[in-house]
């Protein structure tokens, strides 16, 4: 009897350590979205889809992308814990979900939200493709190639260079700190998403980086839409430079394929990209064919 109960009393302890511990490890498990100060009150935060950054002052938050609703809140919950002002501004880079579908979040909470004329128009037309309409918070404030906006110190000012990643792309420069948040408009050393269905040209996409390269000094520092090393969401126009020379060595590969007599559905399984050894990771088919397609229409 002594020895059963012995049995059962040990049981019970390691059943009871076993329980602590994982509630232990439950209140000491990390959150899943990660925030750093950049310069002078902009930072950014990183949890699942596109970097978003954010500005706080004393009249007020900005705030530039929004991920995912979910991670859109988690934002939210950590900036009110940061400041009681209000949230003044949510600017969308571009219309794609993983930056504009936490927009509904901030719902009751911004005063506006703003967005280049085109992202607006893609974002409606997804929306009612998807019959997503009830989950979007769409921009009430839209602009065309430049737009300022001035708050406490700060004075952002959004650039729109022409299609690119979408037809719908502006990046948002923080003046005062000289941040660029670029959007989806560098994916540094990851293959990129190029949506043709959005009016995207790679081409095009080129010019824009040049011009950025041009608008922004050798000061700014860049804030990434997407990273193949998630440390890595911001950088320096090196970074602006190495996509530019990916997204040239596509082209170039893509004529030299539909030159040579290539079909579509062959280019489409090379595993490289002459002259590119730096981007890496999942999707470079998806390029492939973007970069097929708009060489091919051209030459027709």
């Amino acid at each position: 009897m002594q020895r059963r109960n012995f049995i059962r009393n040990a049981s019970l302890a390691m059943g009871a350590l076993t329980l602590t511990r994982q509630n232990l490890f439950a209140l000491s498990a990390p959150d899943p979205w990660k925030m750093k100060v950049l310069r002078k009150d902009v930072g950014i935060f990183t949890e699942k889809g596109g970097t978003i950054a954010y500005l706080t002052t004393k009249k007020g938050i900005v705030v530039v992308d929004a991920e995912f609703p979910e991670q859109a809140g988690h934002l939210i919950g950590e900036l009110k814990k940061q400041s009681d002002k209000p949230f003044e501004l949510l600017i969308n880079t571009h219309h794609h979900g993983d930056h504009s579908s936490g927009n509904i979040a901030f719902k009751g909470l911004v005063k506006n939200v703003a967005a280049h004329t085109n992202s607006l128009a893609n974002q409606q037309r997804v929306a009612i493709a998807q019959k997503t309409e009830d989950k979007q918070l769409y921009p009430d404030t839209t602009y065309g190639d430049t737009w300022d906006y001035k708050i406490g110190h700060e004075h952002i000012m959004t650039h729109y260079f022409g299609p690119g990643h979408t037809n719908g792309d502006s990046i948002i420069h923080f003046q005062h700190a000289n941040i660029a948040h670029m959007g989806d408009l560098v994916f540094n050393r990851r293959w990129a998403f190029i949506d043709r269905s959005a009016g995207a040209s790679v081409k095009n996409w080129i010019t824009v980086l040049d011009k950025s390269l041009s608008t922004f000094d050798n000061h700014t520092l860049f804030v990434f839409g997407h990273a193949f090393d998630p440390e890595k969401v911001t950088g320096s126009k090196e970074d602006l430079k190495a996509m530019q020379n990916y997204l040239s060595k596509l082209l170039d590969f893509a004529t030299a394929a539909i030159k040579s007599g290539k079909t579509k559905d062959e280019f489409i399984k090379e595993k490289a990209i002459p002259g590119v050894t730096d981007y890496q990771g999942d999707g470079i088919e998806r390029g492939l064919q973007a970069a097929f397609e708009e060489v091919n229409a051209g030459m027709m």
